[in-house]
């Protein structure tokens, strides 16, 4: 029984250092990290229960765990921040930055089907374009140049 809460409070925080860095969006999202962390508890303990060894049973529970959260807004806005801007906005800030983006571009990522390969699709360059042409507005608007 202490091992299933050990596993718990490891999936949890596992999930909530991703969301920190990956979804800070997501981070008050009690009900996210509680569902997720139980599920992928619960998909380890399986695991082990039906013969995995202890390293096929976490890989099974990660994938539950990330499951629908490897496609990062957050993560696009700092990559395009570092690439098209690093002279406007400095590198060291580009992470605070696209947390404040995120809620101005919000229409743009919403006409893209987003999920977990999303950004090896064909239509990531289009939003990569299209999110560059906003940012580009709003430092503009900004006077950050």
């Amino acid at each position: 029984m202490n091992n299933s809460y050990q596993e718990l409070s490891w999936f949890k925080l596992s999930l909530l250092h991703f969301l920190y860095e990956s979804h800070p969006e997501l981070i008050d999202n009690n009900d996210l990290l509680n569902t997720r962390s139980d599920l992928a508890s619960k998909t380890y303990s399986e695991g082990i229960k039906n013969g995995h060894t202890q390293q096929e049973a976490e890989e099974l529970a990660l994938k539950d765990l990330y499951r629908g959260l490897h496609f990062s807004k957050h993560d696009t806005l700092v990559t395009i921040l570092w690439n098209e801007f690093s002279r406007e906005i400095p590198m060291g800030q580009a992470k605070e930055f696209a947390i404040k983006l995120l809620p101005e571009v919000e229409g743009i990522f919403s006409k893209y089907k987003l999920n977990d390969e999303f950004v090896f699709s064909p239509e990531f360059n289009g939003l990569y374009t299209e999110l560059t042409g906003e940012l580009s507005i709003w430092v503009e608007e900004h006077e950050l140049q």
